[in-house]
């Protein structure tokens, strides 16, 4: 991976796994690009974290990154940072670095929703940030919204990808607020990591007929920038090669069943940022 290889390359930034789900709707849409994935497992939750300790982090990974890798894009795939992060990447990182930030898909969910009676399950920081509200006031105010900000969400899912089995009882009294709320038909993933515990929350949530995440918008939206920066390609030639790496912040628990994540996903080497 270096800057003669015509191949552009696109780094991926959460505080966990969560993510994935972005980065694999980029992936679908944009096989033919270098990946970097990073998780600052070191930092995490971001959700307990203040504006400040979110930013300062954010700026730090990003730039250990583009030291090391020419960086042509990258992608904010956590809410959380989301709501703070993004004016400060694009005042300190190169100008020629594309920003794309994760947002939640209020305005779809309301365009989706036959009740207009939606709920946006998010992280404890994304549900209080004054971003939030003033998209709910911009994109769905003829809609009544509810919302959950649950750190523990995040968890299971965090551990759901490790292998291990997902506590039904748990993930209910999470949501325990909406169960009996029958017309509320479209529920909002706030946060990345939530599209991970889809199967488990329909089991929890039988009347909901709309999961909405920012997944394939944010691959849109990666697409029109890569055309705008002339780095689209729609196949690699014949002598190149992709290369998938990710990154954590942290020594990683449970190696053996991230290790397997790592195949599903098709990231071949892991590698370490160290604070020096």
């Amino acid at each position: 991976m270096n800057k003669d290889n015509a191949l552009a390359t696109i780094l991926v930034f959460d505080s966990g796994v969560g993510g994935l789900t972005v980065y694999h709707e980029i992936q679908q849409l944009l096989p033919h690009y270098h990946y970097l994935y990073c998780l600052d497992n070191a930092f995490f939750p971001y959700s307990e974290k203040s504006e400040r300790q979110i930013i300062d982090r954010t700026l730090w990974v990003c730039r250990r990154l583009v030291n090391q890798y020419p960086i042509d894009l990258i992608v904010i795939a956590c809410n959380t940072a989301s709501t703070v992060v993004l004016p400060t990447l694009r005042e300190h990182l190169p100008q020629h670095i594309g920003i794309v930030g994760t947002v939640p898909a209020i305005k779809p969910a309301a365009a989706v929703s036959q009740s207009k009676h939606i709920g946006l399950l998010a992280t404890k920081g994304t549900v209080k940030r004054a971003y939030t509200e003033d998209l709910i006031q911009r994109y769905a105010a003829n809609c009544i919204v509810e919302k959950i900000g649950t750190t523990e969400l995040v968890e299971l899912a965090e551990r759901k990808m490790r292998g291990d089995s997902v506590d039904l009882g748990r993930l209910h009294s999470i949501v325990k607020p909406w169960v009996e709320l029958k017309d509320l038909d479209t529920v909002i993933w706030g946060c990345t990591h939530f599209p991970l515990l889809e199967n488990e929350l329909k089991l929890c949530l039988p009347h909901v007929k709309f999961f909405v995440d920012s997944g394939k918008a944010i691959a849109k939206r990666v697409k029109y920038l890569l055309q705008q920066k002339q780095l689209f390609r729609e196949k690699a030639k014949l002598d190149e090669i992709s290369r998938h790496l990710i990154f954590a912040t942290a020594p990683i628990n449970h190696i053996f069943g991230f290790h397997n994540m790592m195949q599903r996903y098709g990231f071949s080497e892991l590698g370490y940022l160290s604070q020096d």
